[in-house]
């Protein structure tokens, strides 16, 4: 039987452990690679960090299995048994350029099923946790239900190139109008981050087209514990083996964003 509670425990000493390496990091300077573009980076910090995470994981927990960003998971094919799916910065160029708004980000799944979700703030020493059927909590404190917010009244996150011109979706039928009828958008450069806040209701709602899982698996069961909806553009459940657009919001915010702006433009 998984025993759960050995789980939270090593990963919450090894998000700390990891987390004040990359503290020390600022200290020096950063080997940065350019990836698919110039807009996505990897640093020599991202790579050690997923290496520090990958050899504790095997080490201590041999049968279970981990999806990572940088290369140092497995190749899965499906998502039988115990998945670690593990981003080890979140929000890179906010890392490179910022040196604050980046996070760690952990998604444990087990057949598939979302069972335990990590989001550190490393800068801030902050942790949003949820277990299933148990809440979401930051720091220790119980995150409450979020409740339904019009969207008139709703800040959504939101990166505004996808107000431009793009393949996934017509933004004129679609995120334009969404923007012009909320209250504001916001833009962090980090997914988990977003996810986070969608949690702890500083969000209402994000939007984002084009995720990768260790993009979103920490912050699914995080988000979904508070009464929060994750989904794909189109209200279906996300594939955590592929990249895919997503809509994290509020009850009622989730199912109101879809019918009424989303579906209708969504290639």
């Amino acid at each position: 039987m998984t025993n759960w509670t050995e789980i939270d425990e090593c990963v919450r000493g090894w998000l700390k452990e990891a987390g004040d390496k990359i503290i020390l990091s600022f200290q020096t300077a950063l080997q940065i690679t350019e990836k698919s573009n110039p807009n996505d980076l990897v640093t020599n910090i991202d790579q050690e960090t997923e290496r520090f995470f990958a050899e504790h994981i095997r080490q201590r927990f041999p049968g279970h299995r981990m999806m990572g960003e940088e290369g140092f998971g497995d190749k899965l094919e499906d998502l039988s048994g115990i998945v670690w799916v593990v981003d080890p910065i979140d929000g890179t160029t906010n890392f490179i350029h910022q040196k604050r708004n980046f996070m760690i980000s952990i998604g444990i799944f087990e057949n598939g099923e979302s069972r335990l979700g990590y989001i550190y703030d490393v800068v801030l020493n902050e942790l949003y946790f949820a277990a299933a059927g148990e809440g979401a909590y930051w720091n220790g404190e119980q995150l409450p239900r979020l409740k339904e917010t019009a969207v008139e009244r709703a800040i959504v996150g939101i990166n505004s190139t996808w107000l431009t011109s793009n393949k996934l979706l017509d933004p004129a039928i679609t995120l334009i109008p969404l923007v012009n009828d909320v209250r504001g958008t916001r833009s962090y450069g980090s997914a988990a981050l977003e996810f986070a806040y969608v949690a702890a209701g500083r969000l209402d709602a994000y939007i984002t087209m084009r995720l990768s899982p260790w993009d979103f698996a920490g912050g699914k069961i995080i988000v979904e514990e508070v009464g929060g909806k994750v989904t794909n553009l189109r209200g279906e459940p996300l594939n955590l083996l592929e990249k895919t657009p997503i809509l994290a919001a509020k009850p009622g915010l989730h199912e109101k964003m879809i019918e009424k702006y989303l579906k209708r433009g969504f290639q």
